[in-house]
């Protein structure tokens, strides 16, 4: 596996008490256990909304996972390069600050965004408090693990 851009961030966000709503943090876990090109950084996320702020600003890339409800099948991984925040699906917000409003904060704070690659998982509506991903989800944690490092190669 070559190298990834130098100063490469992968930031997985959601929470975790919400079941597959955390699936972006499950699948930074399960990376954590993989062999990784030199020069790439995980991040649990988690709900941090701004606190991401300064971690992304000093990556040269960041490549971001959460989860969405839209109206593709559950499971369903889409990659999409968001350049503004009009560009972001709905993803869940239980973490208070979402990731359009980071992005929001970029152009306040007169930054430039890094390049951001963000890999969005259908997810069914939460139905109640679970740290457990369902079957569907827990499933495809490797796939999209498979995604991002190729993404990042």
């Amino acid at each position: 596996m070559s190298k990834p851009v130098a100063g490469t961030l992968v930031v997985g966000v959601g929470n975790t008490l919400l079941g597959d709503e955390g699936v972006g943090v499950h699948v930074i876990r399960h990376m954590e256990g993989m062999d990784l090109p030199a020069g790439l950084e995980l991040l649990d996320g988690g709900t941090g909304g701004f606190l991401l702020l300064g971690p992304m600003q000093e990556a040269g890339r960041v490549v971001l996972i959460d989860a969405t409800l839209d109206d593709q099948p559950t499971g369903t991984i889409t990659k999409l390069r968001p350049k503004f925040s009009s560009d972001y699906p709905r993803t869940l917000t239980a973490h208070d600050i979402g990731l359009k409003d980071v992005l929001d904060a970029f152009y306040l704070t007169g930054s430039d965004p890094p390049e951001v690659t963000l890999f969005a998982v259908t997810i069914p509506e939460p139905s109640g408090l679970t740290l457990d991903l369902s079957k569907e989800i827990d499933a495809i944690v490797p796939e999209i693990a498979r995604q991002v490092l190729e993404e990042v190669d």
